[in-house]
């Protein structure tokens, strides 16, 4: 038979001593640094986790409303007649030839999905405090699912939008419209960059998720959600369309109203979100070690 090797913790308290502790850790268990880690076999491993959370996030935000997703659909369609009174109306501001009420919500639709996916990520590890301090799963997740979450807002939304083209008697080119996947996709992306940088850096500096609110707002003025694009005098165009979300709202119009494409400035939006992607990916895998100790 084997020896039988006894509790040397439970030998220590029988005999009224404490036992000695290492000053270092025996076993660190934290995320790997290669860019593995990042590791998309791991990632799809956890894919229902992602799917769970997503339908958390949903259902947690409808919970107890009165008029649950209808509010969905009324937040566009209130800003839309604000904007359509003040904007449309008395500012007369141009369109490019689209109706104003159609040019603005078009304009709205991917905003609105934008913003709140953005400020939903951005403080989607602090809410989350009781599962990072509890389990391991890839912490990507969260900020994931809560940018995913919003991608049915966006699908009640875009029927609003069907509707009011053919009230208006639009009908986007078949062409363009191949193009809307792409930039449904891009805003996705877009959204998941800045909301996981957002989400990572809001633990460490809560002052983040203050200031967030008030810079997405602003951010909406530096975009063309209710003006054009054609708007900004040319010289000032280049620099306009730094802001990643002009290309991005601009193809959206061109892909509906069969305008003219920017291809320039969708190449600057695509090349600025995969950018942020790795940056923010980068930020999350350095910062995700201490998430545990300050969430």
């Amino acid at each position: 038979m084997g020896e039988l090797k006894p509790d040397v913790a439970a030998l220590a308290a029988a005999s009224g001593q404490t036992p000695a502790l290492p000053d270092e850790p025996l076993v660190v268990i934290e995320p790997s640094r290669a860019w593995g880690a990042l590791n998309l076999r791991e990632l799809w491993a956890y894919r229902e986790l992602l799917y769970f959370l997503t339908w958390r996030d949903v259902k947690v935000r409808y919970k107890q409303t009165a008029l649950g997703v209808a509010w969905v659909v009324m937040q566009p369609l209130l800003s839309t007649l604000i904007f359509t009174v003040f904007l449309g109306v008395l500012a007369r501001v141009p369109t490019d030839g689209v109706p104003y009420p159609l040019f603005v919500f078009a304009g709205l639709l991917p905003w609105t999905f934008f913003s709140a996916a953005v400020l939903n990520s951005g403080a989607s590890l602090v809410g989350s405090a009781h599962l990072i301090t509890k389990v391991y799963f890839p912490r990507p997740i969260i900020p994931a699912a809560a940018t995913a979450g919003r991608l049915l807002d966006f699908a009640i939304s875009f029927v609003i939008l069907v509707v009011l083209l053919v009230i208006y008697g639009v009908r986007p080119p078949w062409s363009a419209l191949l193009l809307l996947p792409v930039l449904v996709a891009l805003l996705a992306l877009l959204a998941l960059g800045v909301g996981m940088w957002a989400s990572a850096v809001n633990v460490k500096y809560r002052d983040v998720g203050v200031a967030l609110p008030t810079l997405v707002q602003l951010w909406m003025f530096a975009s063309p959600v209710i003006y054009p694009a054609s708007l900004v005098p040319p010289r000032w165009r280049w620099a306009y369309a730094l802001n990643p979300l002009v290309g991005i709202i601009e193809g959206f119009r061109s892909a509906l109203f069969g305008l003219a494409l920017d291809r320039t400035a969708l190449l600057i939006s695509a090349a600025f979100t995969l950018v942020l992607l790795v940056y923010s990916a980068y930020t999350f895998r350095r910062m995700e070690k201490s998430f545990a100790d300050l969430v």
